[in-house]
């Protein structure tokens, strides 16, 4: 089954265990796909790691072009600096390394 998310409220639906109530540690985002293909996968790593995390999209989820969703990262670290990386629809993907995700808050991807 895919899930589409479309909007907040169907995000919130739809990602049961992507975002869920946080813990002193975990670090919350707003996670927007403002590109024009769908996002499949989305990873963190610690700066300095030499692996990413699992994909914190459920199997079969989807981050649709032009949508947003609160990502809940529950790793019990108290650092804001991440690697990030997502991955598209068509196989491409995007990396960024050392993102402070506390400072701003949401991540944007764009074409």
């Amino acid at each position: 089954m895919t899930c589409f998310i479309r909007s907040a409220a169907i995000a919130a639906i739809c990602a049961v265990g992507f975002v869920g109530a946080a813990q002193a540690e975990d670090l919350e985002f707003l996670l927007i796909n403002a590109s024009s293909a769908d996002i499949v996968e989305f990873h963190v790593s610690d700066p300095g790691d030499d692996y990413w995390s699992d994909n914190l999209m459920p199997s079969g989820y989807v981050l649709a072009a032009g949508y947003e969703v609160d990502v809940l990262i529950t790793d019990g670290q108290s650092n804001c600096e991440y690697d990030i990386r997502a991955v598209w629809d068509d196989g491409s993907e995007y990396t960024e390394m050392g993102a402070d995700l506390c400072d701003l808050g949401e991540w944007e991807f764009t074409d």
